[in-house]
């Protein structure tokens, strides 16, 4: 699919999803055309753009040039002169950017929650939150409104959204990617992220956004890290840190566990406390004043606003970090650097840390009845990696009762190429499935593909050689049959099922739904529904409209005569 192709299906995706609440800028879709159409041109003039026909969004507190910068509050707009390094980086690749995306305000939360354009809502159970501050960027991946999106990552914010949402984000080692044009949430500490379906896509655009730019003091040149063939063992913690995790979690990290294993990585328990007790400095102990000394001017020249332009909790904490004092920061630093030698031994021998990503997925209630305390759980496992200068990514390894569960790898600064060779090794077996009716998305049977772990991959279009028909079913369903020499491409998605809930999904298909191999108008052919003939009689053939959306729009799907009582979708 070229840039302009995928930009207009990108929009029309955004349409269908209605989700309002991942956006807080969105770019004219001409203008976005128009920049797709320069990319367009330039790969047909031979120029090398290893992103393009991808489509990006990025968070709102990372600048686009053409968008106002708010990092989630309003009355802290401005307008950038120039894209953020990292932005620049990722256009000069070829992705289209297509907006600014929500976050908890000022990057200050792992909830989502946290801004005055509403929380974000899970891709996957809209009833639970979207984990944050990332939460618009995740969202946006995860339902496929495109294809990779930058957010940053300080405490986890990187990682907890992609955990609970069910892709890859990939928190590199600090200043990797420069922070040019980022509003700070702890200076010294923050990383530009990035978030993607796939982990060879999430870290190919690591690789092109990483490399000093001569303006962010930060930013350092990459210094290599171990290679894939130091891979030999690898820390999980012992069962005590465990404790707390959120009912049937333990058991699916285990099953993680047990495939690293079984590819031939060597798995020891280590007492992680030190880690975990460094990651509670980052909001108890004075490296909070770093927040304060970001954006507190502007949250204490607006006291007025507090509750609803700004956050009362992300207020509280940027303001709370005024009461520590030089000798505090100090003591803290002290400690953090005893607790990293301390870390540092319990991993000895070991090339990473394999943990869960997170504790729990708390619903939109649980987390406003405790904003505090919930969002203190999810950064467990997180909040020590950019203290101590580790490298790290969080990658999907599953779902535990239809949501989706995340781990991830923790490891020495630069030795990201590391982590993401051992994520290889963890990734639970995914099969992909076509539809093209009443599974599609907002359609009344999305939900089974949901519950069964599925992630929405992309828009499709069958090669042509396929009729559709309306069924007489309740709901109305529609049937594809392959008919080689009279027939037409034909609109549908393209789903990613984990191998487990494929099988669980295809066994409880009633007749006459069939899952066989369907081509794709881009030579692919993958496992899709279709229907078997005998449930065509009667059926109207509905192949002209092109799809089941445009069939629904037209408005009468009653079938010709008779039908059937079956489905396909």
């Amino acid at each position: 699919m070229n840039a302009v192709e995928r930009v207009r299906a990108a929009y029309a995706r955004i349409a269908e999803a209605d989700r309002p609440e991942v956006w807080i800028a969105l770019r004219e879709r001409e203008d976005a055309l128009a920049e797709a159409a320069a990319v367009d041109a330039a790969v047909a003039a031979g120029e090398d753009l290893p992103l393009a026909g991808l489509v990006a969004a990025v968070k709102d507190n990372v600048d686009v040039a053409g968008l106002p910068t708010t990092a989630g509050a309003p009355s802290y707009a401005y307008d950038p002169a120039a894209d953020a390094t990292v932005v620049a980086r990722l256009r000069a690749a070829g992705a289209v950017v297509l907006g600014k995306t929500n976050l908890d305000q000022f990057a200050t939360g792992l909830v989502g929650t946290r801004s005055p354009h509403g929380a974000v809502r899970n891709a996957w159970a809209p009833d639970r939150i979207s984990g944050g501050s990332s939460s618009g960027s995740a969202v946006a991946v995860a339902l496929g409104l495109v294809d990779v999106a930058l957010g940053t990552d300080t405490a986890g914010s990187g990682r907890v959204p992609a955990a609970l949402n069910g892709i890859v984000g990939v928190k590199p080692t600090r200043g990797l990617l420069p922070t040019t044009g980022v509003v700070p949430a702890c200076r010294s500490l923050d990383c530009v992220t990035v978030f993607a379906r796939d982990l060879a896509l999430a870290r190919r655009t690591v690789e092109l956004l990483t490399g000093v730019d001569g303006v962010d003091p930060l930013a350092r040149p990459d210094a290599g890290g171990r290679p894939a063939s130091a891979l030999a063992r690898v820390a999980v913690p012992a069962p005590g840190h465990l404790r707390d995790l959120a009912p049937g979690w333990a058991e699916a990290f285990a099953a993680a566990v047990d495939r690293l294993r079984r590819s031939g990585v060597e798995v020891v328990e280590v007492d992680i406390s030190p880690l975990l007790e460094a990651a509670t400095l980052l909001y108890d102990g004075a490296f909070v004043a770093e927040r304060t000394a970001a954006v507190g001017d502007h949250v204490a020249a607006h006291p007025e606003l507090v509750g609803t332009d700004l956050d009362p909790v992300v207020a509280r904490i940027v303001l709370g970090g005024a009461r520590f004092t030089a000798v505090d920061l100090l003591r803290d630093t002290e400690r953090l650097e005893r607790l990293g030698v301390a870390g540092r031994a319990a991993l000895a021998g070991t090339v990473a840390l394999l943990t869960p990503t997170t504790t729990s997925h708390p619903t939109l209630t649980e987390v406003a009845a405790d904003p505090v305390g919930a969002n203190a759980r999810l950064g467990r496992y997180t909040n020590f990696a950019n203290l101590l200068d580790l490298s790290s990514l969080a990658v999907p390894a599953g779902t535990v009762d239809g949501l989706p569960f995340g781990v991830m790898l923790t490891g020495a600064a630069f030795d990201d190429r590391l982590l993401a060779d051992l994520a290889t090794r963890l990734a639970a077996p995914t099969l992909d499935l076509v539809v093209v009716g009443a599974h599609l998305t907002g359609q009344p049977l999305n939900h089974q593909l949901v519950a069964a772990g599925a992630t929405f991959g992309e828009a499709v279009t069958t090669a042509p050689h396929y009729r559709l028909h309306a069924l007489d079913t309740t709901p109305p369903k529609p049937g594809l049959v392959r008919t080689p020499g009279d027939g037409a491409a034909i609109a549908g998605e393209l789903w990613r099922l984990p191998a487990a809930g494929f099988a669980t999904f295809v066994a409880a298909l009633p007749h006459p739904m069939a899952v066989g191999a369907v081509d794709l108008d881009d030579g692919r052919t993958v496992p899709g529904f279709l229907c078997e003939p005998a449930a065509l009689a009667g059926a109207r053939d509905i192949t002209a409209t092109g799809g089941w959306r445009a069939a629904l729009a037209g408005g009468d799907l009653r079938p010709a005569g008779a039908g059937l009582a079956g489905s396909a979708s």
